[in-house]
């Protein structure tokens, strides 16, 4: 796999749960990951978590189960209503391979918004449920990424073209082919990798609850046609070819257009400010989780087929095809340093176009206006956040990219969390 396949591959964990658990774990963990049906996968998942407050191992597993049918409500959302995947790198968290559906049906402003309110929701069970297993507990599922998947399309059944392993290589152009035989690509998770996948629960409620802080309906009404071209929105039959366009979301002219009103559009007033207060908590619960995923990596003696292994953990990992250094774990937590002085208003974010003052990122959150994409870019919009005081300089953040190496410091985040 080639390291622009691994970044993308390694997005999708972004938005993608653990998988099939080893004979070690609870018996309904193997139903859950195996399952081949949505109501096998739920009555699995019902039976961990009632078993949970008593048993670690169904907590972890039943986490992971939540986290992904999390996935599955906002792919399912997607899907009913006809999203059309970008296949830009620009947006490589929205290349979700939703398949086709050649009977969308219509969506509304508050049907978007709803979608997005259920898998926020959807992800915080998922949170709390990781969050009730024990740090000392003593975890360890097998895992091939190959035996599970989400249901893309609602038709009740996980499919093999709906396997991790199919929509990785639909995110990687290549790889594994969803009517091939997939070879295995198995992974030992251990309590460390519950921090993991926590971490990115909150990251992920942290920009759904960006979004929902927020009154979108005129970005919404004025250029989501382009990803949901069939759905009957306000400015389809103007705006939409009658063919629907073919291509991503940067490969026809259409939307490009449509990608500039976007932008143009990013103008949002206030409805629930403290959801934005909300997104900078789950960003600091984050960076505290995954300082403890750290914490963990480096007390482990084995060296079993470990997701995110650390320094002492010889070897390349089979899905980025990279090896953890000290150093690199070293930057790592210098970057979530350098991120949580940010949120708390201790460093200020530099701006462009001034020289003495910086943002308050803290306050930014805690004092909620309206969002406004290119005046925050021009400099207008993030005035009443500017201060004088210490300002992260582009110095100190060179230096931690360099630490990184060839790879880069954005596969490892993406990776690492």
């Amino acid at each position: 796999m080639t390291r622009v396949a691994s970044l993308l591959a390694s997005a999708l964990l972004l938005l993608l749960p653990l998988s099939s658990a080893s004979a070690a774990a609870p018996e309904a963990a193997t139903a859950l990951f195996e399952a081949k049906t949505v109501t096998n996968r739920n009555a699995a998942l019902t039976t961990l978590e009632a078993a949970a407050p008593g048993d670690p191992a169904s907590a972890y597993a039943a986490g992971a189960g939540e986290f992904f049918t999390a996935l599955e409500i906002l792919a399912g959302g997607l899907h009913r209503h006809g999203f059309e995947s970008p296949q830009s790198f620009m947006l490589p968290l929205m290349r979700l391979p939703v398949p086709d559906n050649p009977s969308p049906e219509p969506l509304t402003y508050e049907q978007f918004r709803a979608i997005l309110v259920a898998f926020r929701d959807r992800l915080e069970k998922s949170a709390a449920t990781l969050g009730s297993v024990p740090a000392d507990a003593d975890i360890g599922m097998v895992i091939d990424l190959t035996h599970v998947g989400i249901d893309l399309n609602e038709d009740g059944a996980i499919a093999p073209d709906e396997s991790m392993a199919a929509i990785m290589a639909s995110l990687s152009r290549g790889g594994i082919a969803p009517d091939d035989t997939a070879p295995a690509l198995a992974f030992r998770f251990d309590r460390a990798d519950g921090y993991w996948l926590q971490g990115y629960a909150e990251f992920l409620m942290a920009q759904a609850d960006f979004w929902l802080a927020h009154d979108f309906r005129t970005m919404f009404d004025g250029s989501f046609h382009m990803l949901f071209p069939h759905a009957k929105l306000p400015l389809q039959d103007i705006l939409v070819p009658l063919d629907g366009g073919t291509g991503g979301m940067l490969a026809s002219e259409w939307r490009i257009a449509d990608f500039i009103s976007l932008v143009h559009l990013v103008n949002w007033p206030v409805i629930e400010p403290e959801r934005r207060q909300a997104a900078r908590r789950h960003l600091l619960e984050m960076i505290r989780l995954s300082r403890e995923d750290w914490k963990a990596i480096r007390t482990e003696t084995d060296n079993d087929h470990e997701w995110l292994p650390g320094p002492q953990q010889k070897g390349a990992n089979p899905l980025t095809g990279l090896e953890v250094g000290e150093e690199q774990v070293q930057a790592w937590l210098a970057a979530l340093t350098m991120a949580e002085d940010l949120l708390e208003g201790r460093v200020l974010l530099p701006h462009f176009r001034i020289a003495d003052k910086g943002i308050n990122m803290k306050r930014f959150f805690e004092e909620p206006k309206n969002f406004d994409l290119v005046l925050s870019i021009t400099g207008p919009s993030i005035a009443p956040y500017l201060e004088s005081g210490k300002i992260l300089t582009s110095d100190e953040f060179d230096q931690i990219q360099r630490q990184f190496g060839g790879a880069g410091f954005l596969t490892f985040a993406l990776w690492f969390n």
